[in-house]
């Protein structure tokens, strides 16, 4: 197999700076592109979208615990265990990251977002607008353990909601 060598484009500058799973609306967070490659042009009528993928790479990630197999999601045994590709985890062989997230502002350089997870002082990798005719098509399925482990994903669970 041959390398890919990738190049960030930017970088995401977060209120997030541990790696943790849950409460993703709390976090503020932009992205900034590199100044030495990019003028304003490049983000020009991006704003026009109401939401961009972002794909970053979890740089963050320990190398010494990526997963090629199957694991349970979050090491709960009450969920099954299923392949690195089953899930969404940060510990993949190439530490990819994509989110959908709303775009709330374009200003220079800088892509304000709502619903970003990555942290502080990721390396972004690419930026699409989204575009409805690129949604799933037909009926959507997954199984109810991810339903499960999304609950307080991307904000806090309620006292009724415990975290698992």
């Amino acid at each position: 197999m041959t390398a890919i060598i990738l190049q960030p484009i930017g970088f995401v500058r977060s209120t997030r700076r541990p790696l943790l799973d849950d409460d993703w609306d709390a976090v503020v967070a932009r992205i900034e592109l590199d100044p030495a490659r990019f003028s304003p042009d490049a983000l020009a009528g991006l704003d026009s979208f109401s939401h961009v993928e972002v794909i970053f790479h979890m740089d963050q990630v320990d190398p010494t615990r990526i997963e090629t197999g199957a694991r349970h999601p979050r090491n709960n045994s009450d969920w099954p265990a299923v392949g690195i590709f089953a899930q969404r985890g940060k510990n993949r062989p190439n530490q990819l990251g994509l989110s959908v997230c709303r775009i709330e502002r374009v200003t220079g350089l800088t892509l304000e977002l709502a619903g970003l997870d990555a942290v502080d002082g990721t390396p972004v990798l690419d930026l699409k607008p989204w575009v409805q005719e690129f949604a799933p098509r037909g009926p959507l399925r997954q199984p109810a353990w991810m339903t499960e482990l999304m609950r307080g994903y991307w904000s806090a669970p309620t006292d009724d909601e415990p975290r698992e």
